[in-house]
């Protein structure tokens, strides 16, 4: 399969070229993780027709390219162990890569819930000083796209574990990978594929979305940006009146615009923290200057500050009184900048932000929580009115490849497949969360597991998700429905969900507590790919029972009984024939097998709802393991 698409991309993208130079896959390399108990192919290009010796531990096989260059072989299965050192020779060249293990490989891929790092997730600094396990390893694919299907990635490389290398990990994976290695004495292989933003549909194959052939996908992709850009273009003149292609705030290297000497009080303002697309500045992407006058009394001035920005998306250079002193480029990172006491001045003092936007949503993230200064004498807010202005508009991104089917499959997915895993972890949803999306997601998400088993080709592999955590979301959004797609997804076999309705984020549609959704993950994958007897999952609702005024609702437990802390602010919700749901009251039964729901003003209830809303308020139901139940309905209205 790999050497038939390269083809078909080559015969796509112009003349065939021939590979003087033996390559491997990049999964290959130092540090890798390699499946173990399964034959394992290992592929890559050469001269056409070379003649190329492969070695690993005890094993070696001389195999020949084929006539364009390409070549496969397959190490035969091994039980988990390593170091191992693989050698791969042509001629001259020697390809050598040291520090490999035999462990298992888990998939991760998602959105940005699946790329959040460990270092913009609770506890960061406690959580990378005690990472020091080198049995775990993890391979970022790059966030890249193509029209057709590709054999080679275009980055990545194997990470081990420690000090310096965890806090780019995927957190969920990385905590997920941590409970593992507790109970099994396995190396686990993190294979990173997950792009932030990015719908369901960009990561299935083209054929299972209806789609007829590439070309007619590359075609119809092509016509649909002229269009967006041109609308994108009109709509933007509407509120800017000239779209700088170049960044205005910038002469050559100086920054001109956060110069403390520059006058902005000709630019308009914003409130800050938000996006600017919130405060009417829909589909900008590029480079906006933010501008605000801090005061200092001469002893404040005297000390070092600490300046607090929260998140800001995607990238900033910052800077105070003309001086740079801070820039991060990472959309999920908070900006905590130390300012040096020479830099400051008492009176005014000019603080200068120079935002960067590639996409979606631009500017700050964050809440008034984490958007302050605070010298040494006391902590003042920098929420309110600040001056902008536009400094460069930038139209490269009008149309969101991760949101465009079949493109990150193609560059992100099929240069893995063949690549022998263990299993998946995928978090994704909220971008199709949508009320017009958010039904018809079961069926996609169906359609994109089998078919990924189909790929991978050796049976009904562990795939494991993360239910959408609670998040007060937008007005066209339906997060309830969305998580029962989830839920109806557990008809596929060999498949489980961590439950996460109750660690959620009201104001942050990432939640930072990573350590139990990976906790969560790692008890299903102890059941599903390890063969632990375990309780892995909460409560799930069955069936229900009209009692008078009350309704009984019975559970499948999963060998636990129920657990509930409060009941009079529990997350239940009941209704009459009128469809008006008013809140309930709830009490477990004494075996702990069922429970009854009601409210007093409800004489003849016909249904119950149980976590039922974006973000839902009030205590939530578990089993005795902590276990969440999922958020359910018995009502069809």
């Amino acid at each position: 399969m790999k050497n038939f698409l390269l083809c078909i991309c080559l015969l796509c993208s112009g003349p065939i070229s021939l590979f003087a130079q033996l390559k491997v896959s990049k999964l290959f390399s130092d540090n890798a993780v390699l499946q173990r108990d399964m034959e394992i192919p290992i592929w890559g290009m050469a001269r056409p027709e070379a003649q190329i010796s492969i070695q690993f531990d005890q094993y070696q096989q001389n195999i020949v390219a084929d006539a364009a260059g390409m070549w496969e072989s397959k190490l035969p299965e091994m039980k988990a162990g390593g170091p191992f050192t693989l050698k791969i020779s042509s001629g001259e060249k020697v390809l050598k890569f040291s520090n490999i293990l035999i462990g298992d490989v888990w998939l991760c891929s998602g959105q940005s819930n699946m790329e959040w790092v460990v270092s913009a997730s609770n506890n960061a600094d406690e959580e990378i000083a005690k990472a020091l396990d080198d049995g775990i390893r993890h391979f970022k694919i790059p966030a890249t796209y193509h029209h057709f299907p590709q054999d080679t990635l275009i980055g990545g490389s194997w990470k081990v574990c420690n000090r310096k290398t965890v806090g780019n990990f995927t957190a969920v994976g990385y905590y997920f990978a941590r409970e593992i290695r507790k109970y099994h004495d396995v190396p686990i292989g993190l294979l990173n594929s997950s792009w932030g933003g990015s719908r369901i549909e960009p990561w299935i194959r083209l054929e299972k979305l209806g789609y007829k052939n590439a070309r007619e996908s590359a075609d119809f992709l092509q016509a649909y940006i002229d269009s967006v850009e041109q609308k994108t273009i009109a709509e933007l003149k509407k509120i800017i009146e000239i779209l700088p292609e170049e960044d205005q705030g910038m002469k050559e290297e100086f920054a001109l615009w956060a110069s403390e000497n520059y006058n902005h009080q000709a630019w308009k303002t914003m409130e800050l923290p938000g996006t600017w697309e919130s405060k009417g500045y829909k589909n900008l992407d590029g480079i906006v200057w933010f501008r605000k006058e801090i005061y200092l009394t001469k002893e404040e001035a005297n000390s070092a500050i600490l300046l607090r920005l929260g998140a800001i998306d995607d990238a900033d250079i910052t800077y105070l009184n003309g001086t740079q002193i801070g820039a991060t480029n990472a959309y999920n990172v908070d900006r905590n900048y130390k300012v040096a006491a020479d830099i400051l001045k008492e009176g005014s003092n000019i603080l200068t932000v120079r935002v960067t936007d590639n996409g979606w949503g631009g500017g700050f993230t964050g809440t008034c929580n984490n958007f302050y200064y605070k010298t040494s004498k006391k902590q003042s807010s920098l929420c309110g009115e600040w001056y902008f202005n536009i400094g460069k508009v930038s139209l490269n991104n009008v149309i969101m490849p991760n949101q465009f089917p079949t493109l990150l499959y193609n560059q992100m997915i099929n240069p893995v497949v063949g690549y022998p895993i263990k299993g998946a972890l995928w978090y994704q949803g909220e971008s199709n969360a949508s009320k017009k999306d958010a039904k018809p997601y079961q069926q996609l998400f169906s359609t994109m597991i089998q078919d990924w088993r189909q790929l991978w080709g050796y049976g009904d592999f562990p795939f494991l998700w993360v239910q959408l955590a609670g998040w007060k979301a937008g007005k066209n959004d339906d997060w309830p429905t969305l998580r029962a797609s989830q839920n109806q997804t557990l008809n596929i076999p060999n498949t489980a969900q961590a439950v996460t309705i109750d660690i959620g984020d009201r104001d942050d549609i990432h939640p930072r507590n990573k350590q139990d959704v990976g906790l969560r993950l790692a008890l299903a994958a102890r059941n599903l790919a390890y063969g632990e007897d375990l309780i892995y999952a909460g409560p799930v609702y069955r069936n229900m029972e009209i009692e008078q005024n009350r309704i009984r609702l019975h559970f499948e437990l999963n060998g636990s009984t129920l657990k509930l802390d409060h009941p009079d602010m529990a997350a239940f919700e009941i209704a009459g024939a009128d469809k008006k749901f008013y809140p309930a009251k709830v009490k477990i039964d004494a075996n702990g097998q069922t429970m009854v729901v009601w409210n007093e003003q409800i004489k003849n209830p016909v249904a119950v709802r149980y976590a039922w809303a974006d973000y839902p308020e009030g205590s939530k139901l578990y089993n005795q393991e902590d276990i969440p139940a999922s958020p359910f309905r018995t009502d069809n209205w």
